[in-house]
């Protein structure tokens, strides 16, 4: 038995869906308050038998917080993929993000440890990432560095994290993932979901990001268990791409005029606003690292994971182009 987290969110539910057809008897997470008819309708974007997998499915209600509930979702698992999280650049979810992100994986890992589950694999972020190898990348080795300023979302996963490499030392075989930007189907307007909706603002910005299709998220998470990649952690990542490109290609099929790049300058001063968050938390955003991120290149390098599998990723082009065509056939 293998045991999903978030399994209702963008890419927990393709991490299922494609263990389901590899055959595997799959557990999956949810709230009370999930929305499963928009997960069913989500798989139509991905198989030609939508209904035979999600019916496979066997769903868990699950509270984080009650490490009982965690041992009974445990029974029997043999496997866990951990994605379960809240992904937000808001300060005012910083606690939210703390109590599901850190306090849910260390409780996850506190009922692991007496439980029949022999593999871990925890999907973290590139936002977790800091400084740069000898060829100008960010890559494995860029560690988390605590004197700069990060989201409380990097930080969140940051402590996550932690507590993995903790189960780790302590003797579970555990893997950690870091996926860039994920481009997927389904969960529109939620967290990663949102992406289309926002790329379609008449704005956007000079720099870019690391970008990678969910389907290969998937598919790299579950190869790196089969392979038994235990004690490491991989950037899973296609490309670094510019926002522009994104922002072009959704407003393009939308029929509107390509947005126009927010300038430097005005990135350069925002900063200036943060020093107010202490009476309008949200404008803690506007830090210094976060605006940076809009206005400078990505650097991050996939090789680690390219050579491990030898892997070839989708590009950000085609994948922005096959999840639009989805998200357009959703909005009719």
């Amino acid at each position: 038995m293998i045991l999903v987290t978030g399994a209702t969110g963008i890419l927990g539910r393709v991490i299922v869906l494609e263990l389901l057809k590899q055959g595997k008897e799959v557990r999956a997470t949810k709230r009370p308050s999930s929305d499963l008819k928009e997960v069913r309708a989500s798989y139509r974007f991905f198989t030609n038998e939508p209904d035979f997998y999600f019916d496979k499915i066997q769903w868990i209600d699950v509270d984080f917080e009650d490490v009982d509930s965690l041992q009974d979702a445990l029974i029997d698992v043999e496997e866990v993929y951990h994605c379960a999280a809240v992904v937000s650049f808001n300060p005012q979810d910083d606690e939210a993000m703390n109590k599901t992100n850190v306090e849910g994986t260390k409780n996850l890992l506190y009922a692991v440890e007496n439980s029949s589950v022999k593999k871990f694999l925890f999907v973290s972020s590139i936002a977790v990432l800091d400084g740069y190898n000898e060829e100008g990348m960010m890559d494995e080795n860029s560690d988390f560095n605590p004197k700069l300023d990060h989201s409380g979302y990097a930080i969140s996963k940051h402590l996550s994290e932690m507590e993995v490499w903790r189960a780790s030392a302590e003797g579970l075989n555990t893997i950690i993932i870091n996926p860039g930007l994920i481009i997927g189907s389904g969960n529109w307007g939620k967290s990663s979901g949102d992406f289309f909706a926002k790329s379609a603002y008449p704005f956007t910005y000079t720099g870019g990001t690391a970008f990678v299709d969910v389907r290969d998220v998937a598919a790299v998470a579950i190869m790196l268990m089969e392979n038994n990649a235990f004690g490491e952690r991989y950037i899973v990542i296609a490309e670094n791409s510019k926002f522009s490109m994104v922002s072009d290609k959704v407003r393009a099929a939308l029929g509107k005029k390509p947005a126009k790049a927010v300038s430097e300058h005005i990135l350069n001063i925002l900063p200036v606003l943060s020093i107010f968050g202490f009476i309008f938390p949200v404008l803690r955003i506007l830090c210094k690292t976060s605006l940076d991120a809009l206005k400078l290149d990505s650097r991050i390098s996939n090789k680690k994971i390219s050579d491990f599998l030898s892997y070839q990723f989708i590009s950000t082009s085609d994948s922005v182009d096959f999840h639009l065509k989805n998200y357009l056939s959703d909005r009719k």
